[in-house]
């Protein structure tokens, strides 16, 4: 691929995702969007979980599987190296619309906060999380973390140097804080369908496996550095470590 057609790939999925994180907003929160999460109920209930645990798990699965090593190596045997990064956002975004367009809510409501003041604490949480998760990219390198980095430098045939590992902000309070304004965001709810229950529940399953596969690559890729951080800094819960995670240095390898 020529160092343009690479540029434009990168500078594409990086507008396909930030269509699909702002329709994601739209799609969670139950407003703009044509279609959301508790959208009208489309079929049986049995289909609806087969479909929305299959879309889940497509995005898991892809989400999880491309940002493997041995998954980029593969990869960049026939892809430019500043491209991968692009190819992966893009992959994930392309899942996601897919799950915003054959997604099936499920109906029935599990509790409804009506007191006007618990609705704004709950929908200011729902606001709080979407903006941590924004904020957290911006703290470690927003254009790295969605390739623009990458293709720009390599447009510019100017090499690519790893980030340096930095604990900026939130960073400091816990070692996920991106993935702590996903729970917020997915949790933080005024009327808790069992759509959106359903939604919650295996996004926080996968969260919590996702966070091991990341803590694998950050040991690999950061050494003695990452394994400080982890002993002093909770996983998601500003002031609480469990034991598991303070013990897990002797036992964390790479099984890639």
């Amino acid at each position: 691929m020529k160092r343009w057609s690479v540029f434009t790939l990168g500078v594409g999925a990086y507008a396909i995702f930030l269509g699909t994180f702002l329709y994601a907003l739209g799609f969670v929160g139950n407003f703009v969007v044509p279609k959301s999460l508790d959208s009208a109920r489309e079929g049986s209930l049995a289909t609806a979980l087969a479909v929305n645990l299959g879309l889940l798990s497509l995005f898991a699965v892809q989400h999880s599987v491309m940002a493997r090593r041995g998954f980029k190596e593969r990869l960049t045997r026939w892809l430019p190296e500043p491209a991968e990064r692009s190819t992966y956002v893009l992959a994930s975004s392309l899942a996601l619309i897919l799950l915003f367009a054959l997604w099936r809510p499920l109906g029935g409501v599990v509790w409804e906060v009506t007191d006007p003041a618990g609705r704004a604490v709950l929908l200011g949480l729902f606001a709080f999380g979407w903006l941590l998760v924004l904020a957290s990219t911006f703290l470690i390198n927003h254009f790295d973390l969605f390739g623009l980095r990458q293709v720009w430098l390599y447009l510019q045939e100017r090499p690519y140097t790893r980030l340096a590992f930095r604990t900026p902000g939130p960073y400091r309070l816990v070692r996920h804080p991106l993935y702590v304004g996903w729970l917020f965001a997915f949790w933080a709810t005024p009327t808790m369908t069992v759509t959106h229950l359903f939604f919650a529940a295996v996004t926080t399953a996968y969260i919590l496996v996702a966070i091991q596969l990341e803590e694998r690559d950050l040991v690999n890729a950061f050494g003695a550095a990452y394994k400080s951080y982890r002993r002093r800094v909770p996983m998601l819960i500003p002031g609480f470590a469990s034991r598991s995670e303070v013990t897990i240095d002797a036992t964390m390898v790479d099984t890639r």
